[in-house]
């Protein structure tokens, strides 16, 4: 095969088992790789506990991973999540992805628990089990330091050995499977790092069409203006304005309009002004969204900046830096640590200051006093302190930096997310905010249902893909799938194309009515329906007539659940 390696490797930590096998042809071009492979597994893996050595963490790279396709340096991880009991998926960039295909393997499912601890060690054919004893205990930057020599390292830091629910798993240090406590899944195997080198290549079938479908791509995304004038000068930093004009930046976690401070320390323009980043790209990317100050360390993205910044009454961009910095090391989810502070702040009717923010942080890393608690996440904090109303989630994970009631399609996605409260689900950042590929009004949910849809569909196969989604603001599904069909050999349309994100969302679907979630789990804070702030609010009975139309447009039932007419169109 093309594209793909057709070969997956299988650990099983309990037993010190590793073997391979090689998968059926039709689910790779079902579901071609990354978040589609994955969630097939995990689906069929039936219903396990989070933390349980049964539940599977599945690495699993696209067909396009490890070619020179632009913006595809990507790979995705899949599994249930702690935090949500929901299926869970999260993509990462950096060199981790293509190492793994270039040694030969579309995908690793890992289940099991080690009975101390231990990092699996790729090379190629070559897959050993070595003991990490001497490295639990040490954070991420110095496990990957000790490490990268044998390759490209994805590990936990402290964070995901204390099964803290907002751990994650860094990729060499600053690329990161975040949210939803995959960290703890990886911390609760007793599996400190996976440590990848691959010395092969990736067959290409059609190399001349793949060279003219790569230049396509390349010049579109040269002449977006989002990526050329936005992403590729400034980083993701850029938004901070954006939302901020638009008046959509969290304020007092969600609860307030403006700041009580000048938020123009934490504009892209004041930070080039202050730290001369330097630009930082994943493997074969033009965008190079990464940035790092003069002596190499990471600077904060958007997220990390609106969760950290006014949504907690913090007026000290240092701190944020610092406190991005204990997250990568300690491998936590910067939104999630934003979001529970912004809930902490509320219910202590008080800002968090730069010293705080910083100790916090590490507080929770290290589970200590009420960083136990913060840990947790929003929805059990609040809960611990009597406060439900005051956790700004939804089914359990919580929401990003982007004020629902400001862009009613993207607070719509949240809702619907089968991951919890996301903004990459359907990514309707992209129309309703950069107003890209075409603008559509963000203050009305007229036409919502259609477009969340048609997006959730979309990025689910980009994320199979794995490509990266600031890739989609200049190229779009036709584009990729003609690269895709040049790569695989096999024949992708773009109506192809959306047809493997629809039977990816339908699956994950599935799964989490199996673990309990129902229509009434499809749904936003109150908050957002009864709070009014910049003189906007949700209208509860328009949300509800918008999700029973979602419904109608996805072949579900009324409660939401699948209809068989659906799944035999989708071959579920």
């Amino acid at each position: 095969m093309n594209g793909w390696k057709n070969k997956i490797l299988r650990i099983d930590l309990s037993e010190s088992q590793i073997d391979s096998f090689v998968p059926d042809a039709s689910l790779l071009k079902n579901y071609l790789g990354g978040r589609g492979l994955g969630a097939k597994m995990v689906y069929d893996n039936g219903q396990v506990d989070a933390l349980a050595p049964a539940n599977l963490l599945v690495f699993a790279a696209g067909p396009l991973t490890g070619t020179t396709t632009p913006a595809s340096g990507r790979v995705s991880l899949s599994t249930k999540s702690p935090l949500t009991g929901t299926i869970f998926d999260s993509n990462c960039g950096g060199s981790f992805g293509p190492e793994l295909k270039k040694a030969g393997y579309d995908a690793i499912i890992i289940t099991g628990k080690s009975p101390e601890p231990v990092f699996i060690e790729i090379e190629d054919e070559r897959v050993e089990l070595k003991s990490a004893v001497t490295l639990w205990g040490k954070n991420a930057k110095e496990v990957t330091n000790l490490l990268k020599d044998k390759g490209s390292v994805a590990c936990i830091g402290r964070a995901g050995e204390k099964l803290v629910l907002l751990g994650s798993i860094m990729s060499d240090t600053v690329h990161t499977f975040g949210r939803g406590g995959v960290g703890a899944v990886m911390g609760s195997k007793n599996l400190k790092a996976i440590v990848v080198k691959g010395t092969g290549s990736v067959d290409v079938f059609d190399s001349t069409e793949f060279l003219e479908q790569k230049k396509a791509i390349n010049r579109l995304l040269i002449a977006s203006p989002t990526i050329n004038k936005g992403l590729s000068v400034f980083g993701t930093p850029f938004l901070v304005k954006i939302t901020n004009w638009m008046k959509i930046l969290p304020v007092a976690n969600f609860s307030e309009a403006e700041p009580d401070f000048d938020l123009k320390p934490f504009f892209a323009k004041s930070i080039v002004e202050r730290k001369s980043p330097r630009r930082k790209a994943c493997y074969s990317c033009p965008i190079a969204c990464k940035r790092e100050d003069e002596t190499g360390k990471e600077l904060p993205e958007y997220e990390t900046i609106g969760m950290m910044s006014a949504n907690i009454k913090n007026y000290d961009y240092d701190a944020i830096v610092e406190a991005n910095r204990f997250c990568n090391d300690y491998g936590m989810d910067t939104i999630s640590v934003g979001a529970v502070l912004g809930c902490y702040s509320e219910i202590r009717d008080k800002g968090i200051s730069a010293a705080e923010l910083v100790n916090l942080t590490r507080m929770i890393g290290e589970k200590e006093d009420i960083g136990e608690r913060l840990g947790r996440g929003a929805r059990l904090f609040s809960a611990s302190e009597g406060c439900v109303d005051k956790a700004i989630q939804v089914k359990g994970l919580e929401l990003p930096a982007y004020d629902p009631r400001g862009v009613k399609g993207l607070g719509f996605s949240y809702a619907t997310s089968n991951r919890g409260g996301c903004h990459t689900r359907a990514y309707l950042v992209a129309p309703e905010i950069l107003r890209k590929p075409k603008a559509i009004d963000p203050y009305t949910l007229a036409g919502k249902a259609g477009h969340t849809k048609i997006f959730q569909d979309r990025f689910a196969t980009v994320d199979s893909l794995v490509v990266c989604k600031f890739a989609f603001f200049g190229a779009g599904e036709e584009e990729y799938a003609n690269i895709l069909s040049a790569v695989t050999g096999e024949d992708y349309t773009s109506e192809d194309f959306m047809l493997v994100g629809e039977r990816i969302w339908n699956i994950e679907r599935l799964y989490n009515l199996r673990e309990g979630f129902s229509k009434e789990d499809d749904m936003l804070p109150e908050r957002f329906f009864v709070e009014k702030v910049n003189e906007r609010v949700i209208d509860k009975e328009e949300f509800l007539k918008t999700l029973d139309e979602y419904y109608r447009m996805r072949g579900w039932d009324d409660n939401g659940v699948p209809t068989e007419r659906t799944l035999r169109r989708l071959g579920i």
